[in-house]
C-alpha cells in the first residue's frame, strides 16, 4: 500500500506542487485508467480536487516521485521483477 508523506514541514517553507494527468502519465509510463486503478486500490496517490465540486484532479508531485522512488527501491531489494 503506498504510504505518502502525512505532513508539509510548514517551518522549511515546502511549496506543494500539483501535477495534471499528462504529467504523472510522462512520469510513470503508465495508462490513465492504470493510475486510477492503482489509487483505487491504495496503491497509487490519491488525486486533489482542484476546485470543489469540480472535476479537474492533480497530484503532489512530491508524491508521485516518492511512488517512483519505491518502485526503485522495491526492485533493488529484489522485490519486483
Amino acid at each position: 500500500m503506498y504510504q505518502g508523506k502525512k505532513e508539509i514541514d510548514k517551518k522549511q517553507g515546502d511549496l506543494i506542487r500539483l501535477i495534471r494527468m499528462a504529467e504523472v502519465r510522462e512520469l510513470t509510463g503508465l495508462s490513465r485508467s492504470y493510475i486510477y486503478s492503482l489509487s483505487a486500490d491504495g496503491l497509487f496517490p490519491k488525486s486533489v480536487a482542484l476546485v470543489p465540486g469540480g472535476s479537474s484532479r492533480a497530484w503532489v508531485c512530491a508524491e508521485v516521485q516518492d511512488w517512483l522512488n519505491g518502485r526503485v527501491a522495491e526492485r533493488d531489494m529484489g522485490g519486483l521483477s
